[in-house]
């Protein structure tokens, strides 16, 4: 295993560990069951990276979204969590924009870059830009909703913060595939 690679799982590793011990001591059992589902797709991706073209900075983005998400729950700013902060109020009416909602972005952003790597195999490059593609790998960085219509007691907080999660998801991945398009579907793009 390269060494790039070795440095993403030993800062999963020490991320999983340290926030799953905090959140085992404060029996915080929604984000102890995150860890869980982070050390699912470490395993996945452990497995499945001598078949999968993974780009790094789809593992890259994993890596942050999984510090990011953890550190929102696990993180106690005030009388609440990183999750809860405020960033930039851009709204009087409703809570935008949440530390919730950029990770939302990063997340879905990295989630279309790990769909490229899956689709990369199959795809002809160079390739201009495309339609269909750009939609394709947008709608599969998009899994919010599954999980919501899945586990509908998430308590990931009612209609109005799925909603603005969704949005956040979607700014996310057309970011994802923005980045994707000027990084890897050029004519001059590499694949690195």
């Amino acid at each position: 295993m390269e060494k790039k690679y070795i440095a993403l799982l030993l800062i999963n590793l020490a991320l999983i560990f340290g926030f799953g011990s905090v959140f085992l001591l404060n029996l915080n059992y929604e984000f102890i069951i995150y860890v869980g589902v982070i050390i699912f797709f470490l395993f996945l991706v452990a497995l499945s990276i001598q078949k999968v073209s993974y780009t790094y900075a789809a593992l890259v983005g994993l890596t942050v979204w999984s510090a990011l998400h953890l550190a929102g729950g696990g993180v106690v700013v005030g009388d609440g969590r990183l999750y809860d902060v405020m960033l930039i109020k851009l709204s009087s009416n409703y809570p935008i924009f949440r530390y919730d909602q950029f990770v939302h972005m990063w997340g879905f952003a990295a989630s279309t870059l790990v769909a490229f790597s899956l689709l990369r195999k199959i795809i002809s490059f160079p390739m201009d830009f495309s339609i269909p593609l750009n939609i394709v790998l947008i709608m599969a960085g998009l899994l919010e909703f599954l999980v919501d219509l899945a586990v509908p007691e998430s308590g990931v907080g009612g209609y109005l913060n799925t909603s603005l999660d969704l949005c956040a998801d979607l700014i996310g991945a057309i970011l994802g595939m923005v980045y994707i398009n000027f990084r890897y579907l050029g004519a001059k793009a590499s694949f690195t």
